[in-house]
């Protein structure tokens, strides 16, 4: 087991691998979790019985449901044969004999087996956040008193929000739950405060010869207490900080939490880092941090946010004299490096392979790899002070490739008037391959006067030794891209 504590580090990868892996017992002081859950599927849904010949569940960023199946009917039985401490396999077993099989009962299991391994992972003086609604916060409060302890239960944090659809048979849904444990009695914690109401302050002000004296008042405001409505939601999609993420919280919120329990150089963790709001807040509050995340999506969107905001590098990416930017480096572990890597990842998870060899041409990749007619990712770049040239970006990582691909995506370019497109491959194009695509013509960009080839065809052999397709310069992908995520009409070709 490596240290993981010493430097900012991004972590490809499930999080159970890598807390077992890369974390000391002892070495974080601050956790903040916000794990994905499918709570707007139908209640019922949820409790309805799985078999066990279902597919082992597969948490993504976008599509975050768990199904009761082999990986939670193993997690399960890691725990209740010795692997997690007895209350907490007396817990998970008496939830199995109330849930019986289901989504909940698959979800409950894989948070269990992952919050073991972060409260050992957790300082004795430190403190865990477990962000979470209505629908599961009831269940997994159960599971934080047996791994953390009942006397370790700190606060049961409401927080409250405005925007989103009103129900016509229900009252309206408008806030999380966010449970707040320790490892001990011995915890960090700084209070918070929030200015004073106006009425607040009128009424506690007296008059003495003429001046105006506040009196019992606080000149650092009130103390935040267990219920925060003053933190908004990010709903408008003209919000500065919106990247498209839906789970995106805000940085208020996580400014909050890390300032109340931890202090400057303190390791903060999330262990489902999503879009980074959290690292994004530790690195601005000069903490050290953590993110890990199974979805190369989230990967990739956080080192361009924290390239964009503060000028962050990858350790790789560091200036070519070596000097290191005090603060603004990071790693990214897990990310493959070597041919053999690659094809271990396409393997392992195609649609990550696939995101991750979008990255590599410098596009944004899909959300969802559904409906997606052929195209993994986009890339734009200018053609005018308000007008953008697009790139779709397909990748192939089969050994069965054939011209078939080529003109696929030639046609989805003319279909979406998309003025240049990129074949990512796996493994070596036919000849047959290269003619279809340079049958595709060239295309000029208005800005230079440059001509490139309006088809390419790259391999992965290639992106890994450095050497990338010939296209305009392109935008930065999220930062720049539209508020909703989704990908804008391209302009006709030019």
């Amino acid at each position: 087991m490596t240290d993981a504590a010493d430097r900012n580090r991004l972590f490809f990868g499930d999080c159970l691998e890598i807390l077992r892996q890369e974390f000391q017992p002892g070495s974080v002081d601050l956790i903040y979790l916000d794990p994905p859950f499918n709570s707007k599927r139908p209640y019922n849904v949820l409790f309805r019985d799985k078999s066990g010949e279902a597919e082992p569940s597969q948490m993504h960023a976008f599509d975050d449901t768990w199904t009761w199946g082999p990986e939670s009917e193993h997690a399960y039985e890691e725990m209740t044969d010795g692997g997690a401490p007895a209350k907490v396999a007396d817990a998970i077993e008496s939830m199995r004999r109330l849930l019986g099989t289901n989504d909940m009962m698959a979800y409950l299991t894989m948070m269990t087996v992952r919050l073991v391994e972060l409260h050992r992972a957790l300082a004795p003086t430190g403190t865990i956040y477990l962000h979470c609604d209505p629908t599961a916060s009831h269940y997994l409060k159960v599971v934080m008193d047996a791994i953390f302890g009942t006397k370790n239960f700190r606060n049961e944090v409401v927080w409250l929000y405005a925007g989103g659809g009103i129900p016509r048979k229900d009252f309206p849904r408008k806030h999380d739950t966010i449970l707040r444990y320790t490892k001990s009695d011995e915890y960090t914690f700084n209070p918070v405060y929030r200015p004073y109401s106006e009425g607040t302050v009128q009424r506690g002000r007296t008059q003495v010869k003429g001046k105006y004296f506040e009196e019992g008042l606080r000149a650092e405001g009130t103390p935040v207490n267990d219920w925060w409505p003053d933190v908004p939601k990010i709903t408008s999609p003209t919000d500065p900080e919106k990247l498209g993420y839906p789970t995106q919280k805000p940085l208020a919120l996580l400014h909050r939490i890390i300032n109340a329990s931890s202090n400057e150089g303190d390791l903060v963790l999330d262990p489902f880092c999503g879009c980074g709001t959290t690292v994004d807040a530790a690195q601005s509050l000069g903490r050290r941090w953590a993110g890990i995340d199974i979805s190369f999506f989230a990967i990739d969107l956080i080192r361009e946010r924290l390239r964009d905001r503060y000028g962050a590098t990858v350790d790789a990416e560091a200036p070519s004299d070596g000097t290191p930017i005090p603060g603004r480096q990071f790693e990214i572990s897990g990310i493959p490096e070597t041919y053999e890597a690659a094809i271990a990842l396409f393997q392992k998870n195609p649609f990550e392979f696939e995101r991750w060899a979008v990255s590599l041409v410098g596009g944004q990749p899909n959300e969802k790899q559904v409906g997606d007619r052929g195209v993994d990712g986009r890339a734009r770049f200018p053609l005018s002070k308000r007008d953008r040239g697009h790139v779709l970006i397909s990748v192939k990582g089969g050994a069965q490739i054939n011209p078939g691909f080529v003109r696929d995506l030639i046609g989805t370019m003319q279909s979406e008037r998309a003025q240049l497109g990129v074949l990512v491959c796996l493994t070596e194009p036919t000849s047959n391959m290269k003619q279809a695509a340079a049958k595709a013509g060239s295309y000029t960009w208005p800005v230079t006067g440059e001509r490139y080839p309006r088809c390419q065809i790259v391999t992965i052999k290639q992106l890994l030794e450095g050497r990338r397709p010939a296209l305009p310069s392109l935008m930065k992908a999220y930062i720049d891209a539209p508020a909703s995520g989704g990908a804008e009409q391209p302009e006709l070709f030019g």
